[in-house]
């Protein structure tokens, strides 16, 4: 009998705990002004943007199909439909994205947010889903069960300290190197990886970016 008050306060500082552990990460950066005409969409090259991408009521939609062709005639990528923020490509700082992000169940095998460029690499980052998890790339795990869910997603990149950190509604889920020096930008929407879905969606709101001063 005395065992259960004990548990019932132990695990109610468990769930305090958990709730403070989440923060702001966009705390000591400033906001940069961006609009859709800092919004590049890629899709395959051979048919209408409207078919793969669509920005209705501030929700940004993006889908894919496995055999879709690439966004070039001459790209030997896979099929993607992505934005590619353009008018803050960089060097060196400390650079921020932010963002909801909605994947429904069925889509895997998909990179659905890139940090582009590296040294070692084409890309720093690449936010991967696969069966209902979110990964860098094919591993570790970001997140858990992301399908059907609404997620809020904070990527800081360091170039200088050769460092990404990503936050899933305010917690720190990823802390790791980069791919080296390079010319980097942000991409968000789906871009095909090795065993994907037949049909791959992401959606996306209230994206932002911020860099540290």
């Amino acid at each position: 009998m005395v065992l259960l008050p004990i548990l019932h306060v132990t695990l109610l500082q468990l769930t305090l705990a958990s709730f403070s552990a989440a923060i702001d990460p966009t705390q000591g950066f400033t906001q940069l002004p961006i609009s859709n005409s800092n919004f590049q969409v890629q899709k395959p090259y051979d048919v209408p943007q409207n078919q793969r991408y669509t920005f209705i009521d501030g929700v940004h939609k993006f889908w894919v199909y496995s055999t879709d062709k690439p966004f070039e005639p001459s790209s030997t990528t896979l099929p993607r439909t992505e934005i590619r923020i353009t008018g803050y490509d960089y060097t060196s700082g400390v650079w921020q994205f932010e963002g909801d992000f909605y994947v429904p169940s069925g889509t895997s095998g998909v990179s659905i947010m890139q940090v582009f460029g590296g040294s070692s690499s084409a890309t720093t980052l690449q936010l991967r889903v696969y069966d209902g998890s979110l990964k860098a790339y094919r591993d570790p795990v970001v997140q858990n069960n992301i399908y059907d869910r609404w997620f809020r997603l904070n990527v800081i990149h360091d170039v200088g300290a050769n460092n990404v950190k990503v936050y899933i509604d305010g917690n720190l889920n990823f802390d790791g190197d980069g791919r080296g020096p390079g010319t980097f930008y942000f991409k968000f929407g789906v871009y095909t990886q090795n065993d994907p879905s037949n049909y791959m969606e992401s959606r996306w709101r209230d994206i932002k970016l911020f860099r540290k001063q």
